[in-house]
């Protein structure tokens, strides 16, 4: 990767999670599974977080870390007039402050903090699903959609901590579009 741009941005989360909690049908309740708000990780190069539900799993090798920005999530929260959402819901793995993730798509970038890098390919939006409604709040699964994270390919092994980071980018970034949706391609579906 050839650095271009550096960001300043700050790792609030680190979720890690040995189990999916929401499949099925919302009205059951989401899966008691252990959880953990980690103040590291570690992070292994094509396998993902250690101790996360992706980790190796062939079928999430592409896409076994994601991120998402706090900024989408407060902005979701004003749009439908409830309470701050609390990020860990959403089960994405890094949640950070300041981090325009949409330019990222396709792209490899690092996220530096507290003297590690690690490095990733954003593979492909972090879409929603219908289990938003239900544990965040009425309508935030539409709310969500563009601005759901990215999910990401690990290139290299690290270490991610909570706290201030960089986040080094190939591309130009906007901070000041981190909870904006980003536009999808429109669906051929009705």
């Amino acid at each position: 990767m050839t650095a271009s741009y550096r960001y300043d941005v700050e790792i609030l989360h680190l979720l890690v999670s040995s189990g999916h909690a929401y499949f099925g049908r919302a009205r059951d309740g989401a899966a008691e599974v252990p959880t953990a708000d980690a103040g590291q990780v570690d992070v292994v190069s094509g396998k993902g977080i250690v101790g996360d539900r992706f980790f190796g799993k062939a079928a999430h090798m592409d896409a076994a870390v994601t991120l998402i920005a706090i900024e989408s999530l407060e902005a979701m929260a004003a749009e439908l007039g409830v309470a701050p959402f609390d990020p860990l819901l959403t089960r994405r793995n890094v949640v950070l402050r300041g981090a325009h993730l949409a330019p990222l798509l396709g792209e490899e970038f690092a996220l530096e903090s507290g003297g590690s890098v690690a490095r990733f390919r954003g593979g492909r939006p972090a879409h929603p699903c219908a289990w938003m409604d239900q544990v965040l709040a009425p309508g935030a699964h539409a709310a969500m959609r563009g601005r759901g994270g990215v999910r990401c390919q690990p290139l290299s092994d690290g270490i991610l901590r909570r706290g201030p980071a960089v986040l080094i980018s190939p591309v130009p970034l906007d901070p000041d579009k981190a909870g904006a949706a980003t536009l999808l391609r429109a669906s051929r579906l009705p």
